[in-house]
């Protein structure tokens, strides 16, 4: 944004043309973009990439380490960097590859601490206008008092609606901005090696060093047709190889004051803090610094205990250390620069992914503490720092992730969940791990409902064909004995799905020596004797709008399919558009005076079907209540639908604070938790459950802490006054209808 306002200060305000081109990668956090500025007293003709620039400017210290970020810079041209290093100690801190494209261009050398200035001024990592500010005062391509007072002209116009406090500490950056310039002096030799860059580590698979490490690089332009995959398949679980080193500040553990609850892990947005219980000759050949602690709980007697943070893969969001309960009162987790201690934790995490995973039977999946023992099959995705969709595709992918078929809606589930060269969703050491697809953005519950009817198709025919060997005797007694257990066991848990497995890859063996045409045809779909759990993921967009009727009807169908909506009330991905999930008085685009009716209830349309399993659920208001609804909406034979409330940048809050908004949504009664369980009603008890109290806080509590409720209250405030006045009726209304429903007896 600030980028695309320079180029319009210096079109608008100096006699040179101008032109602006943008080169976006889909991440969501820690992307690059490139901004191409061209300007000149001649006209521009056609638009054009930038390989010959006599101004660089590196917003983000860590991409010297994977890009080659001067390949383009002219002879003499200038080079700004950001950096926590000061002018005299910056260069002994250099790749010896970027000092030695620095005196070989004799290029001119700036650094600024963009993101010190951003974080003491409470702007977090948003640097863009401090970094404007810095190419202004270095470039002299305008007057600075003109381009200082475009510069907050630019601002006010972009952040006004977001109130006088980020217009002013905007303006507070661009102030202290000017002063913190400082050009370096460096030597005429390098003093470090000079060393080809390495985007992927050395020990990765072939094809992640060949391909996706060359990718990564962004130079996806150099790789051979003949190095693709021919048949389109790509690998899974690449995420890990990616290193990105976005975090400028990472979650450091304290075993001493840890309680080990696992909020922390429970509530990480990118899976990369984690939890194991462990036999104490494990850390036999750990690093130095590797931390460990007595486990707590009688079940893990005798066991160490570990709590470990990928700092590499981070991406510094802060939500563990703001949740946990041990925050101010000794801090088990605090935030510290991640530079410093980037190589010795980087060895730590690796010792510690080689630690056995904690052994299954010494604790109960079906809790928050025991969900989070089990290794995520969904990590380090590009999803925003403090996004609040992650955490429940992660929980999904640590309940079920073994067996789970996932649909998912094209949005921000499937640019964060598919987004190539690499992808988060992995596998277990034994290779079982979810099946994923990534469908039209409307349609995902029509591709689950496919995936659930083809998975229903092949255990009918496997059921069909080892019948027809136990009957006609075509087979040893043996595996006759097999294929009768197989038939008649209990899959209603993971661990007897598991041993449901050891029996078929049991009974795999024996049929793979039979020659006969029955073995070949049972062989070819006995897998599907084990339970498979099928999903579709999406937000509100598809939900409750675009793919509404499929949603419906795949729900009417009353077949075994789980439909996870991720509520962030508000088209996210194709940036901030209202949906009918959008509360009322909430500002969105299209929704410019604020959304004159209520938020469409889900929830209620599908109760009324009566035979739907449907729950609300908050993971910052009550983790287990989520673990809960999870785990009964998997089990439940017939259609299930989980709304889940999901924090979102787009909602106009400090994501730091997002799971405090999910608190406040819950106690102002504006999202009810409950679980509605038909099950229950056929065994003649009520089949709501409400899981949340009375609200406890007016409505406005809640939605005057977020920005789309307050654009609206600072430009109309009688507008304002109206709607938050209809929706506290409204949530009152339901609330008490809920409550009335959840105590009727049957």
């Amino acid at each position: 944004g600030a980028n695309k306002n320079s180029i319009k200060i210096i079109g608008e305000q100096t006699p040179n043309f101008a032109q602006g081109y943008f080169v976006y990668d889909s991440k969501k956090a820690g992307a690059v973009t490139v901004s191409h500025l061209r300007f000149g007293p001649k006209p521009i003709r056609r638009p054009y990439l930038i390989t010959k620039a006599n101004f660089i400017a590196c917003h983000n210290y860590s991409f010297l380490e994977k890009y080659d970020m001067l390949s383009f810079l002219e002879e003499g041209g200038v080079f700004l960097l950001t950096s926590e290093y000061d002018a005299k100690t910056i260069w002994s801190k250099l790749p010896g590859r970027v000092q030695k494209q620095i005196i070989d261009k004799k290029a001119l050398f700036f650094v600024i601490d963009a993101v010190g200035i951003a974080q003491g001024l409470g702007l977090g990592g948003r640097i863009n206008v401090i970094m404007q500010t810095a190419f202004f005062r270095i470039s002299k391509v305008m007057d600075d008092i003109k381009a200082i007072n475009s510069i907050k002209y630019a601002i006010q116009k972009s952040y006004g609606k977001k109130g006088e406090k980020v217009v002013a500490m905007n303006n507070s950056a661009v102030d202290k901005a000017q002063s913190e310039i400082n050009k370096v002096e460096y030597p005429n030799k390098v003093s470090n090696p000079v060393e080809e860059i390495q985007s992927v580590p050395s020990d990765a698979p072939d094809f992640v060093k060949q391909v996706i490490g060359t990718l990564l690089k962004q130079m996806g332009h150099t790789i051979k047709v003949s190095q693709m995959p021919a048949d389109g398949i790509w690998p899974t679980a690449t995420t890990q190889y990616e290193k990105r080193n976005i975090a400028v500040n990472v979650p450091v553990w304290n075993p001493a004051v840890c309680i080990q609850c696992h909020r922390c892990s429970m509530l990480c947005p990118h899976g990369t803090i984690r939890p194991k219980a462990y036999d104490p000759k494990h850390l036999s050949g750990a690093p130095a610094t590797f931390k460990s602690v007595d486990a707590k709980g009688k079940e893990f007697a005798g066991l160490k205990y570990t709590l470990q943070v990928a700092v590499e893969d981070c991406t510094g969001c802060g939500v563990c250390v703001e949740n946990c309960p041990m925050k101010g009162k000794g801090d088990a987790i605090l935030m510290q620069p991640q530079t410093p201690i980037r190589e010795t934790e980087a060895k730590n995490w690796s010792f510690f992914l080689s630690l056995p995973e904690t052994d299954s039977k010494l604790f109960k999946t079906d809790t928050m503490k025991g969900s989070q023992l089990v290794r995520p099959l969904f990590e380090f995705s590009s999803a925003c720092a403090g996004c609040g969709e992650t955490p429940y595709i992660k929980l999904v992918s640590q309940l079920f992730g073994d067996r789970a078929i996932i649909a998912n809606a094209t949005g921000c589930s499937s640019i964060y969940g598919g987004n190539l060269p690499t992808t988060p969703y992995c596998k277990r050491a034994d290779g079982r791990g979810p099946a994923w697809n990534n469908s039209l953005f409307e349609d995902p519950a029509e591709v689950a409902f496919g995936m659930r009817l083809a998975t229903d198709k092949f255990n009918d025919i496997a059921i069909l064909n080892a019948k027809k060997m136990i009957e006609t005797g075509s087979c040893s007694p043996e595996i006759k004995a097999l294929l009768s257990e197989i038939l008649s066991a209990d899959q209603s848990d993971a661990e007897k799905i598991e041993t449901q497995r050891n029996r078929i890859d049991r009974a795999k063996a024996g049929l793979a020596k039979d020659k006969s045409d029955d073995a070949k045809a049972l062989l070819s779909v006995i897998d599907f004797l084990a339970k498979k759990s099928v999903w579709a993921f999406g937000g509100d967009g598809w939900a409750y709008d675009i793919g509404y009727g499929g949603l419906d009807h795949v729900l009417a169908s009353n077949r075994n399919v789980n439909l996870m909506v991720l509520d962030t009330e508000v088209y996210s991905n194709t940036g901030g558009q209202a949906s009918k999930a959008t509360p009322m008085g909430a500002v969105a685009k299209f929704a410019a005076g604020g959304k004159p009716t209520f938020k469409k209830d889900m929830g209620l349309i599908a109760m009324s079907y009566g035979y739907i399993y449907i729950a609300k659920v908050a993971l910052g208001a009550n983790p287990q209540q989520a673990v809960k609804a999870f785990m009964e909406a998997e089990s439940y034979d017939g259609p299930s639908l989980v709304l889940c409330y999901s924090q979102c940048i787009n909602q106009g809050i400090d994501m730091l604070e997002g799971y405090q908004e999910q608190k406040n949504a819950v106690a102002s009664g504006h999202w009810p938790l409950y679980r509605y369980n038909p099950a229950l009603a056929a065994a003649g008890k009520n089949p709501l459950q409400l899981d949340s109290k009375d609200p406890t806080m007016p409505l406005t509590d809640y939605t005057m802490r977020e920005n789309r409720y307050k654009i609206l209250q600072r430009m109309n405030p009688e507008a304002s006054g109206k709607f938050m006045e209809m929706s506290q009726k409204q949530v009152n209304a339901k609330y008490a209808m809920l409550k009335k429903m959840a105590e009727t007896q049957i």
